[in-house]
């Protein structure tokens, strides 16, 4: 968790750049049913089987996404905002549907729920509490200052991995993460979406999805276990949402990485043949780092 710590501050910025590139470059081929601006970033609905999805791709400076999932009759909330600006944005979207919150999720992210009750997968308590993950969050507040939200008060409910909880009357699974990330879940919500920390997309990773063979063997198994949910629609903390196209890519493009490591002598090839293979790639700039990383 250490190490995670450590990938986690010196890739900031590449995630806050990566991912506003990223929602700049798909936003208008990403159509979604209904979309509405606000404040800061844009809120992208989507129709589901019954339920609507409002992923809010806030622009921050980490690249993060929050959700509402939309109930007959209430909501749900999904990895809130943490920044104050996007919060309000987020705040006032939510109140505009007209519906009471029924439940608050933070899976990966902590954000602005002040003192309501959370459910979080299991351990996710324990480890926001532990000098890792809290340490994060503390220095976040000195890069950031009084423009993030404090950090919640209110109690956790642990959800186990492998059940299934009807929240707002629509069914979440919470499916365990990947081994090496934050113990956070996976969540299959009715049967069409799942929520992961990171989408999947068309683009180079960076290391702080997978700094090690071991990491990528890790994603790869987290792909396999969302794709064989049946869901259409995968979205995530970061990242733009993506359907099982992006899925089938990724995998093909992790088990390339691992090929090449296998078969390549040192960083400087591996990084060549990676760039090589997919040609204009979004993210080449993470490349040799990537490579770097791989190789130690």
């Amino acid at each position: 968790m250490k190490k995670l710590l450590a990938i986690t501050m010196a890739s900031l910025a590449l995630v806050g750049c990566s991912g506003r590139k990223q929602a700049a470059d798909t936003a208008d081929s990403e159509s979604p049913v209904a979309a509405d601006s606000v404040a800061a970033g844009h809120f992208d609905v989507r129709d589901l089987n019954g339920f609507k999805l409002h992923i809010y791709l806030t622009d921050d400076q980490m690249g993060d996404a929050s959700f509402i999932i939309e109930g007959a009759d209430s909501l749900v909330t999904l990895e809130q905002p943490l920044f104050k600006v996007n919060a309000a944005a987020y705040d006032s979207y939510l109140a505009s549907l007209g519906k009471p919150v029924a439940h608050r999720i933070a899976d990966f992210h902590l954000g602005n729920t002040a003192d309501a009750t959370i459910l979080m997968p299991e351990g996710m308590p324990e480890v926001v509490k532990g000098p890792d993950y809290s340490g994060m969050m503390a220095h976040f507040a000195e890069v950031y200052g009084d423009s993030i939200e404090p950090l919640p008060t209110g109690e956790t409910v642990e959800v186990p991995f492998g059940a299934t909880v009807t929240l707002g009357g629509v069914p979440f699974t919470f499916l365990k993460g990947a081994a090496n990330d934050f113990p956070g879940a996976n969540i299959l919500m009715g049967k069409d979406a799942v929520y992961s920390h990171w989408a999947p997309a068309k683009a180079h990773i960076n290391t702080l999805y997978a700094a090690d063979i071991a990491g990528v063997d890790a994603r790869l198994a987290e792909l396999e276990a969302c794709l064989a949910t049946g869901a259409t629609l995968f979205v995530g903390g970061h990242g733009m949402p993506a359907g099982v196209d992006e899925v089938r890519f990724r995998i093909a493009y992790l088990n390339k990485v691992k090929e090449l490591r296998a078969s390549l002598p040192d960083a400087a090839a591996f990084a060549a043949a990676l760039v090589e293979a997919y040609p204009s790639l979004p993210g080449e700039d993470g490349v040799q780092a990537l490579a770097e990383s791989l190789y130690k």
